[in-house]
């Protein structure tokens, strides 16, 4: 690699990571925080929290990355461009392919990156996120570890405690039952435990009461009664896998006894289609950018920011390629539009690349745009002079 290509691609690196990780820092907070009901509704450690935290990073990687790909080549090769470098490069002879040949080559690894990254290790994690939830929350009393607060079990299943003590005993049991139509039952114990395996929650000296839906209340007592969590247990320890936790291999040639993909095979095939298509997207961003940016251009030539311009055709394609998978989802011929959207923007992109051709907006948008531009600056002008 030629030294000027060396210092394009440094410049771009450079810039590619310093948008990539403030972005990438910013998305992994929200998605952690969605998930803070694990430590304050579980009682996991703070430990436990960072492990599920340091899992989930992986799963935006691949969906950050092309974007602080078109950043980082529309930033460096506009203050490229500002400082005359292109315009010198131009001037020496080096040919475009100069400026386009690290670029691509960095897009390219860049593709194939995300492509392991969405075909194997995002569904991993996923899996090892959804094992560790659904583990963590499979303990009755792990799930109402709050003392004096109503906590929901699951829909219709509802527990409070007054007072936690060692072991897994508990005092002042509430429990409400309305999973049931038929009937409506409320326990009173005073005093409880879970048993070891979590499959029953045993009461002492206590009372239940079951409303009937003609509104009948019975009441009966007891000195002890055991509340079946088994069911209960095994469903919450257990979680489910769906076609996004699925690794690429898998997707590929799916359990026919799946359940899920049984009920939903549309989902599994867009999944396949829609990872191997987003893989392309690094290096359709890239061909965008350099269309737009890639060349020498004068300062007085009125147009929109090359990076607003670049991040606004690929949010678009971005939002096109998702709706169509959406579609793709209810129906399988939708799904070769999976392909045409990365495919025939990049081509098109290629093609005014190797043409020389800038993208340029119809005559009458510029002219509208200009005149917009012309009286804002007109009236900003006018209410400077007014304040002084």
């Amino acid at each position: 690699m030629k030294i000027l290509e060396q210092y394009i691609l440094r410049r771009v690196v450079l810039m590619f990571t310093t948008a990539l990780l403030p972005v990438l820092a910013i998305i992994w907070t929200t998605q952690v925080l969605r998930r803070i009901n694990l430590v304050t509704d579980s009682g996991q450690s703070v430990g436990s929290f960072m492990l599920l935290a340091t899992m989930i990073l992986p799963t935006i990687i691949a969906t950050v990355l092309p974007f602080a790909l078109v950043i980082g080549i529309t930033h460096t090769l506009t203050t490229m461009n500002n400082d005359s470098e292109l315009a010198v490069i131009d001037a020496a002879g080096a040919p475009r392919r100069t400026i386009q040949r690290p670029l691509l080559m960095l897009a390219g690894g860049l593709s194939v990156f995300s492509l392991v990254m969405m075909g194997f290790v995002e569904p991993a994690m996923r899996v090892n996120v959804r094992t560790m939830i659904a583990t963590a929350y499979a303990d009755l009393l792990s799930s109402v570890i709050e003392e004096k607060t109503f906590r929901q079990i699951e829909p219709g299943l509802f527990v409070q405690i007054s007072e936690r003590q060692a072991g897994r005993k508990m005092k002042g049991l509430l429990v409400a039952d309305s999973r049931d139509p038929s009937s409506e039952l409320i326990y009173y114990a005073r005093e409880g435990a879970v048993e070891e395996t979590g499959k029953a929650l045993v009461m002492q000296d206590g009372e239940v009461q079951r409303k009937a839906p003609n509104g009948d209340v019975t009441v009966i007592r007891f000195d002890r009664y055991a509340f079946d969590l088994s069911d209960l247990s095994e469903e919450r320890g257990q979680a489910r896998y769906g076609a996004k936790d699925r690794d690429l291999f898998y997707l590929m040639d799916p359990d026919p006894l799946d359940d899920r993909y049984v009920s939903n095979p549309n989902d599994f095939t867009a999944e396949l289609h829609r990872r191997i298509s987003a893989a392309f997207f690094p290096l359709v961003f890239a061909v965008i950018s350099l269309m737009i940016c890639g060349d020498a251009r004068s300062h007085r030539e009125a147009r929109i920011h090359p990076m607003a311009s670049a991040l606004i055709m690929a949010l678009a394609l971005f939002w096109a390629s998702n709706y169509v998978t959406s579609l793709a989802e209810t129906s399988p011929t939708f799904v070769p539009l999976q392909y045409m959207i990365p495919l025939a923007s990049g081509g098109a992109a290629a093609f005014m690349l190797a043409t020389n051709r800038s993208p340029r907006l119809p005559k009458a948008v510029s002219a509208l745009l200009t005149k917009i531009v012309a009286v804002t600056q007109k009236r900003l002008g006018a209410n400077a002079g007014g304040a002084a």
